[in-house]
């Protein structure tokens, strides 16, 4: 499954949103404002204007309504939902060029706030994903004791992992072991 270079920007904006929560890393990243500031920045997310405590509380309802459709395996659901939180914002595509990203859409209405900034992307993102039929790659960590969420971009649908070199790499250590004790014979040590 390919998507565009913008959806798949939006998909991991998204991701990286849900997983700031704490249901999905164990505690909250997005505890006040100067860290949202912080979660725009290291996004690149644009057109964004000053920051208070209500954009925070916005953020994390959106936030909220992203993470449920994470594992979802009902296409019906996942449309109802993503429509949900679409038909809540202004929508207003147009391409632009800016930060050296080339041409690309923008969704959100010149001067909307930041939660319905990232309410429209990544709704249109997740609306292109599950128009494709392809929710499933809406995935949780299948790692032991992660309930980060991740979107497979992979061709072949294979991604298992929020991460390889920790999640995956503590899998398959402890999968070793495991496999390295069975072969011991018993009684040695």
């Amino acid at each position: 499954m390919s998507f565009s270079h913008d959806t798949e920007r939006a998909l991991q904006i998204v991701v990286d949103l849900v997983n700031t929560a704490p249901e999905f890393s164990g505690s909250e990243s997005l505890g006040d404002v100067s860290t949202l500031r912080q979660f725009v920045a290291t996004h690149h997310i644009s057109g964004v204007g000053p920051l208070g405590p209500v954009d925070l509380t916005e953020v994390r309802r959106v936030r909220s309504e992203f993470g449920g459709l994470f594992g979802l395996s009902d296409l019906t659901l996942a449309a109802k939902r993503v429509n949900s939180f679409l038909a809540g914002s202004r929508v207003e595509p147009r391409l632009t060029d800016h930060d050296d990203y080339g041409l690309h859409m923008h969704y959100f209405s010149p001067g909307a706030g930041l939660a319905e900034h990232l309410a429209v992307d990544g709704g249109m993102a997740l609306a292109q994903v599950v128009a494709e039929d392809a929710i499933d790659r809406l995935r949780m960590c299948e790692a032991s004791g992660c309930n980060a969420v991740m979107v497979d971009l992979s061709r072949n649908q294979s991604k298992r992992y929020c991460d390889a070199r920790t999640c995956g790499n503590r899998t398959h250590v402890a999968a070793y072991r495991e496999r390295k004790r069975q072969a011991q014979p018993a009684g040695a040590s």
